[in-house]
């Protein structure tokens, strides 16, 4: 049985350690938010796997290569010769600010549709138990959105439990274009995560997560950044607050905070419980460099319980 089951675009990341103008050296990695998940979840012991399309060259090598060897599950994904895999280009460029350019126009992960998805949930065996979504897959075309419609569908049709995390790119598509488009899913969503500024890609309303639970989305979870996150469902409100670490890079924070978020759920823990492994996942993202390479196994989630500067022995 595979835990989770998430789709989208994973690119070829490139990070330099200045301005992007000036030249210099670059480190070379992936990033995609679906697959960051993914390899949190299965670095925290579950079975993930991704569905994407990568092109046929060496940065679409890379981005399988890595997947597989952090354990993530490929079976459902492709590769597309005729469009070129994705880039996305990292300026660490004053202090912990960074900055991003995308490309991936016309790129092998736009051309994700339906089937894709079809053939993941016809596979031999029961459906995942959970599907995570995002809000970056639906805005990279007609296509990747209806493959996320496909693949809620389907796993509402066989039990699995829907997480949507907002994932709001301004880069890629409005705030009233996004509406538009996940609006509409949420009578088929169980978890909604999103940062205080997302909640408004969902609702109008005056009180976000409590019209979202009316709607019938069972928990809201809300990330406030350095103030921690909250959770909202029908047995009240929980807070938790960040953990203190020292501040090395942001990027892949909120997807390190999801994938602990879903390990807690795939584990059966209480609300409280998922809060606390959601926000450690999300510190050690936040103390480390990259997406998703410092992310923890089950074994070094209570690593951060040792005061700083502390030794291991």
């Amino acid at each position: 049985m595979t835990d989770l089951l998430t789709l989208g675009e994973t690119m070829a990341a490139f990070r330099t350690t200045g301005p992007l103008r000036l030249g210099g050296t670059a480190g070379i990695s992936v990033a995609g938010s679906e697959s960051n998940v993914a390899i949190g979840v299965a670095r925290l012991g579950h079975r993930a796997a991704w569905v994407g399309v990568t092109g046929a060259d060496e940065p679409g090598e890379l981005v399988r290569r890595t997947l597989r060897a952090e354990g993530v599950d490929l079976t459902w994904s492709r590769v597309d010769a005729a469009a070129p895999t994705g880039l996305i280009l990292f300026e660490n460029r004053v202090a912990d600010i960074n900055r991003v350019t995308y490309h991936r126009s016309f790129s092998a992960g736009s051309r994700l549709g339906p089937a894709d998805v079809t053939r993941a949930f016809d596979a031999p065996g029961p459906p995942p138990r959970l599907l995570h979504v995002t809000g970056i897959t639906c805005a990279l075309g007609v296509e990747p959105y209806q493959a996320v419609v496909e693949a809620v569908r389907r796993a509402r049709v066989a039990g699995s439990t829907v997480c949507l995390d907002v994932n709001h790119r301004n880069r890629l598509w409005s705030v009233a274009d996004a509406a538009e488009a996940l609006r509409p899913l949420l009578p088929s969503i169980d978890l909604v995560i999103a940062s205080d500024d997302e909640l408004a890609v969902l609702t109008d309303a005056t009180d976000p997560a409590a019209a979202l639970l009316s709607a019938g989305v069972t928990e809201v979870v809300v990330k406030h950044g350095a103030d921690g996150a909250t959770s909202h469902s029908a047995t009240g409100t929980i807070h938790r607050p960040a953990r203190t670490v020292p501040v090395v890079d942001t990027v892949g924070a909120g997807d390190a905070f999801v994938a602990g978020l879903l390990s807690g759920w795939l584990d059966g823990v209480d609300a409280s419980a998922r809060l606390d492994r959601a926000v450690t996942t999300g510190a050690f993202a936040v103390a480390s460099r990259g997406d998703w390479e410092g992310l923890p196994d089950r074994a070094e989630l209570a690593l951060l319980d040792h005061g700083p500067g502390g030794t291991v022995r």
